[in-house]
């Protein structure tokens, strides 16, 4: 089983700065990618931003060049620091991961976190 908790989000004026924490636990091997999706009431769901094992980062364009995505490989973490916060940002934060479990094959599995809640409000 693999277990993927959030943190960091929270109340934000307009223009501050937010860093998400997501922790992956469990039967782990190695993580391939960790990613952040997000959820604003009546809308979809959309990716905010992922990194893969080797590095290799993309991001949605309503975020690129305010949010940057990193990783801790050692902790199986991944974290968002979210800039120059704007109100569209207000969303639930999801982690998402795909991993290679250990007694499995090389094949990745995807897991999500239960997210947590940003508010970008003044």
């Amino acid at each position: 089983q693999v277990q993927l908790v959030e943190s960091g989000g929270g109340l934000v004026q307009p223009g501050g700065s937010l860093r998400l924490s997501c922790a992956a636990s469990g039967s782990i091997f190695s993580i391939y990618a960790m990613g952040w999706y997000r959820q604003a009431p009546g809308k979809e769901r959309e990716l905010v931003a992922v990194i893969t094992s080797g590095g290799i980062t993309n991001y949605s364009d309503s975020v690129r060049g305010r949010f940057t995505i990193s990783r801790d490989n050692a902790k199986n973490t991944v974290y968002l620091q979210m800039n120059s916060l704007k109100p569209e940002d207000t969303a639930v934060y999801t982690c998402n991961a795909a991993v290679r479990t250990t007694g499995q094959g090389p094949s990745g599995m995807t897991y999500w976190g239960k997210g947590t809640l940003v508010t970008v409000s003044s």
